[in-house]
């Protein structure tokens, strides 16, 4: 989920992301606000995150987007290890299950505890009996602590400028103690909001109750300070493209068939990119980079840098490959495009800023280092951030496929207004209404580096 690197382009401490190897008529569409920190103080780092309210009173959590984990989970007022402070600009939050006046901690006994004992995601050994958790994610950071059942809000649109206020009650994770990143002052936030497909998502919890469409969409928006928009519904674009999912699988994998580099297929077996019990090709906003399995990450670079040979000067930085790129030119000039086949006929196309990250200048030439990296200690391909942003995605539960599409994220997006049906609503349209639809409006098109309060929808368009 986190990288670290010196501006200088030495990539130190990159980290893989945080993943666990979990009808009425009309839509249900909801929209939230994303909010994108990217720091170069100590660490080159990117952070999305969104804005929840839970409990009775509600209170206000900002918790990271990661579709390579499950479990919604917000920091304890009890916990015994967690940060009390945050270097991102956002003052933390505690959840304090005892003063909610609508929550209940839940139980070994209760079902829903049961069938996700099952999948490793729940514990029963507790001496109070409470369905506990703990999770250790890919960067060998952690966290542990028990469920809550307790409501969930969001703004339900009756119509494009009618808006009132509903809530629903999920089960989540209330943290009582953490470790490694997530600990660290610099990048802390409430929580995390996973995006997984397993049972106890919010995603699973509230289709299964028909209450949102088993689908969701987001745009990240990489320029500038960053944004975009994460809906529970799914997003229209004439222009996107679907692949289907690997079945039976805990992360959003796909079947990677080749890679092109300036049109050229890379000599690499496509065997090396399929799924089994440890390899496989994952798309999880948790991760901030890319990684490459060693099979194609070797070939892709050196392809890569032959590509440039006459234009940028290649060099290595602390074991990575960098190019120095005088300033007569552009990284768009001089990078060739690459291609990502998957099966289905769907491309992605990556432009130079899909795989390159700036760190900055070096004797007057800009320094841009590769930002696919080697999968270390597994043969996974992950694709982070760094290719997710500036996209259209579309994660389709119920037809178990993902569609992705190159988009301006700080444009206004077409929403189904029914699961499948050709409606459509325009997210452009909520800016004419109320201040909360207003706050929207602004984050979608305005993009300011700090945190906005954000409302989340669920649109109930009348037909």
């Amino acid at each position: 989920m986190a990288a670290a690197a010196s501006i200088e382009g030495h990539v130190d401490g990159v980290h893989q992301g945080r993943g666990r190897r979990q009808q009425p008529p009309v839509v249900y569409s909801i929209i939230y606000g994303v909010d994108y920190i990217l720091c170069f103080v100590e660490f080159h780092y990117r952070l999305y995150y969104t804005k929840v309210k839970l409990g009775s009173p509600p209170k206000e959590f900002m918790v990271q987007i990661d579709t390579g984990s499950d479990v919604l989970w917000v920091t304890c007022s009890s916990c015994t290890n967690c940060p009390q402070s945050s270097g991102l600009g956002i003052e933390l939050s505690f959840f304090d299950a005892a003063s909610s006046t609508t929550g209940s901690l839940v139980s070994c006994s209760d079902p829903i505890c049961s069938s996700i004992v099952q999948t490793a995601a729940a514990d029963c050994s507790e001496p109070r009996h409470l369905c506990s958790y703990s999770f250790q994610y890919e960067d060998l950071s952690g966290t542990s602590g028990f469920y809550v059942a307790d409501l969930f809000y969001f703004d339900t649109i009756l119509e494009a400028s009618l808006v009132a206020n509903s809530s629903a009650e999920v089960v989540f994770g209330c943290s009582t103690y953490q470790s490694g990143d997530l600990i660290k002052t610099d990048r802390a936030i409430d929580g995390i909001f996973g995006f997984g497909q397993q049972d106890l998502s919010v995603i699973s919890q509230l289709s299964s109750r028909g209450i949102t469409p088993r689908v969701f969409s987001h745009c990240l928006k990489g320029e500038g300070n960053g944004g975009g928009i994460l809906v529970l519904g799914e997003i229209l674009d004439p222009s996107i493209v679907y692949s289907p999912l690997v079945p039976s699988q805990p992360h959003y994998n796909l079947y990677l068939r080749s890679i092109a580099v300036n049109g050229q297929l890379l000599p690499v077996d496509p065997a090396v990119f399929a799924t089994s019990n440890n390899r496989g090709t994952i798309v999880d906003s948790g991760t901030t980079l890319a990684y490459l399995v060693e099979e194609a990450y070797n070939p892709f670079v050196m392809a890569i840098t032959a590509s440039v040979s006459q234009s940028a000067t290649p060099i290595i930085s602390n074991g990575h490959q960098c190019y120095l790129v005088p300033a007569r030119y552009s990284v768009n000039e001089i990078f060739p495009p690459v291609a990502l086949n998957f099966a289905g006929g769907a491309s992605m196309g990556l432009r130079p800023e899909d795989y390159l990250v700036h760190y900055g200048f070096l004797d007057g030439a800009a320094l841009w280092c590769m930002g696919f990296q080697k999968s270390q200690n597994q043969a996974v391909t992950i694709l982070g951030d760094l290719v997710l942003k500036d996209k259209i995605f579309v994660y389709d539960l119920d037809r178990q496929r993902l569609g992705w599409a190159s988009y301006d994220c700080s444009l206004s997006v077409n929403v189904s207004v029914s699961p499948r049906k050709d409606g459509f609503l325009d997210a452009g349209l909520l800016s004419m209404s109320s201040s909360s639809t207003n706050t929207l409006f602004k984050l979608i098109f305005t993009f300011i580096s700090h945190v906005v309060h954000i409302t989340l929808f669920i649109g109930f368009l009348l037909l």
